[in-house]
């Protein structure tokens, strides 16, 4: 059996400015918006539908995207561009730094609704630590 992920909905408050930032963030496009969602499409065909809903119904995820080495150098230079505020670990203790986990480098900060990203080189597990 061959299963692989579509698709998700991200909630957000502003489901327009969620979607931009986070296409921006990671070198993608906006696709176009359908029904009540914003697309935003990786590269594996995985898409995240932003949807607005109110702030306080608004729970917050993880998200972790996998970026080939020189790609993360520009992902990272963005974040860095747009003076978002970045960690070295999920829980926000090492600001401004990055880590080194499964021989890669990462990193982590939050998109305009709360939700935690991360950016990785390498996958969980890759390397042994």
């Amino acid at each position: 059996m061959s299963v692989e992920l579509n698709h998700t909905i991200v909630h957000a408050k502003d489901h327009h400015e969620s979607a931009r930032f986070l296409a921006h963030v990671l070198g993608l496009e906006v696709g176009p918006e359908w029904g009540p969602f914003v697309p935003v499409a990786t590269s594996n065909g995985v898409t995240l539908d932003f949807a607005a809903i109110p702030a306080e119904s608004i729970v917050t995820q993880h998200y972790a995207f996998l970026f080939p080495d020189d790609e993360f150098d520009a992902a990272f230079e963005r974040i860095r561009q747009a003076g978002i505020t970045y960690f070295a670990d999920p829980h926000g203790r090492q600001p401004g730094e990055i880590n080194h986990h499964h021989g890669g480098r990462g990193l982590y900060f939050l998109d305009p609704a709360g939700h935690g990203m991360e950016i990785i080189t390498r996958p969980y597990g890759s390397h042994p630590q």
